[in-house]
């Protein structure tokens, strides 16, 4: 079958080339359009997916059947609405839901047990992990008695001034 005198199987390659396109130029400058609040039924990601599978299943169809071009639309309309569902369900929602950081405000480090990663001399700086729940981060350590501080060592935060954390050595009790 022909539209506007050009092959349907043309016009599904061609609706694939652009929207395959478009779709990957989309995942690459997704930044740009995440300011926008739109409702989810016009997400972005979830229309460009749709058409791009809605082609591409055309164009297969289209090239290996022998089907009649409307059962084909049908067939390709139904393996895209699943397949996008599909992704919105258990790839978007849960990916828009996840926890995004692990910020926290330096006073939330004071009293806290960490272990040195890069030992802490005299005078000088060295790095502790500190891990929770939610991650793990390593922050620049001093020494609270200017003493050193070997690799290993559990150590309780005393302070924090301007992003370094004055540590240490911490006893189990």
């Amino acid at each position: 079958m022909e539209l506007f005198g050009v092959p349907l199987e043309t016009i599904y390659l061609y609706g694939l080339i652009i929207f395959g396109g478009l779709t990957f130029l989309f995942i690459l400058f997704n930044d740009i359009f995440s300011g926008l609040e739109l409702p989810d039924i016009f997400n972005p990601t979830l229309i460009f997916s749709f058409l791009t599978v809605f082609f591409a299943s055309g164009f297969l169809l289209e090239s290996v059947t022998g089907l009649n071009s409307a059962g084909i639309a049908v067939i390709s309309l139904l393996i895209s609405v699943s397949i996008v569902t599909l992704l919105n369900v258990f790839v978007l929602i849960p990916i828009s839901s996840a926890e995004e950081s692990l910020t926290f405000h330096d006073n939330d480090l004071r009293g806290r047990v960490g272990r040195v990663l890069t030992s802490v001399p005299v005078n000088g700086f060295g790095e502790v992990l500190i891990e929770s729940i939610s991650g793990s981060i390593a922050k620049t350590a001093a020494s609270y008695k200017n003493e050193e501080i070997v690799s290993d060592t559990k150590v309780l935060i005393i302070e924090v001034k301007n992003g370094v954390i004055y540590v240490m050595p911490h006893e189990n009790e």
